[in-house]
């Protein structure tokens, strides 16, 4: 045994090497270990997964619905497509009822009659409870308020009458002396409304999506058709591109504006886009104009929100609506009667004529015969 314990050190320190080689390489090892997990893992999420495609109809699909709504507590008919629902109830319904064209998640029908039709497929039925507060409102008793009854005309003033007051429409509720009491909440406000419905069909052709979402929004059938007209448009010119041999022609441009400013002046019309007329090819959807359409209050007031759903839905370029005037029989001259125009009447015609009219002046026919034939 050697009394240097330099000497009796030195295997303990060399083992301690031999260590340190070794944890250094297992870690090495780990870390290679955990970086090869690590790029499996990335691998493995950066795999995409299959979805499965949505089943049924989805939002944006133009679905037919026959439907019945009533009031839960009542029972009470709210809305019906059925006529046989419409009769039964003593409604005397004011158009033709038939399944009614929706487009999902468009707001043609409550959030949550949508929602329970979206995945459904044609011939499927559904019953769908849908809360006040969604339907018509909670009632509000501050909604009913007393106003003077000079605001209702005198033939309105009894209980039970629907009344405009101040831009808001109420019932009439009692007439005290000179003040009415009026409830301006909605006759169905506090109720929950149950649909019951069938899917009946789907529409994909475009005509008849344009046809049946005009009668949704306005109840109107009106003819329609599309076609791609070849238009006159403004365009903006852009600028060509400088070449890079230009870079000292623009510096140059550069001083010289800068020395423009400071002397005050300016050139604006440098400054305006430039426009050039252009032929572009666009693709309408015509709707043939009705007095009915003319007349529509919805249509007059909602217009342009009713031609930028068109053009969303349809994908076409603008709505135009059509006015078709016939020409009319020609009837004469103004003034004469059997459409004889002063040309070709004899006086066995004038007085059958006047027979038709009924006229009991004496008139000399032969007088009247030979003024026409002069004129």
């Amino acid at each position: 045994m050697s009394n240097d314990p330099e000497a009796e050190d030195a295997p303990e320190e060399t083992a301690t090497a031999e260590d340190a080689e070794a944890v250094d390489a297992g870690a090495v090892e780990d870390a290679d270990e955990h970086d090869d997990g690590s790029e499996s893992e990335t691998e493995e999420t950066e795999q995409p997964e299959d979805k499965e495609e949505p089943s049924g109809f989805q939002n944006g699909d133009f679905v037919e619905l026959d439907y019945t709504a009533r009031t839960v507590d009542g029972g009470d008919l709210v809305d019906t497509t059925d006529p046989e629902v419409a009769e039964e109830a003593d409604v005397d319904a004011d158009r033709e009822l038939e399944p009614r064209t929706i487009v999902l998640g468009e707001g043609h029908i409550f959030p949550s009659v949508e929602g329970d039709v979206v995945g459904k497929e044609v011939g499927d039925t559904g019953s769908v409870v849908v809360p006040a507060q969604e339907a018509f409102g909670e009632y509000d008793e501050e909604e009913v308020r007393t106003v003077s009854k000079d605001k209702i005309p005198e033939d309105e003033r009894y209980p039970g009458t629907q009344v405009r007051i101040d831009g808001q429409e109420g019932f009439v509720e009692t007439i005290i002396g000179g003040r009415a009491r009026v409830d301006f909440n909605h006759p169905l406000a506090g109720e929950d409304i149950e649909y019951e419905y069938e899917v009946v069909g789907e529409i994909t052709d475009r005509q008849a999506k344009a046809e049946s979402l005009l009668e949704t929004l306005l109840d109107l059938q009106l003819n329609v058709h599309f076609e791609t007209d070849t238009v006159e448009e403004e365009q903006l010119v852009e600028e060509e591109d400088e070449d890079e041999d230009g870079d000292e022609e623009a510096d140059a441009e550069d001083e010289s504006e800068a020395d423009t400013e400071e002397e005050g002046e300016t050139d604006e019309e440098d400054d305006e886009p430039e426009y050039e007329t252009v032929e572009v090819e666009k693709e309408s959807l015509y709707i043939e104009a009705t007095p009915e359409l003319t007349m529509d209050q919805q249509w007059m007031f909602q217009k342009q929100e009713i031609a930028d759903d068109l053009i969303d839905f349809l994908d076409v370029d603008r709505v135009v609506i059509q006015e078709i005037l016939e020409g009319t029989p020609d009837m004469g001259m103004p003034g004469m009667m059997g459409g004889m125009g002063g040309m070709g009447g004899g006086e066995e015609d004038i007085e059958a004529a006047l027979e038709d009219a009924d006229i009991d002046a004496d008139i000399d026919t032969d007088e009247l015969v030979e003024e026409l034939e002069e004129s």
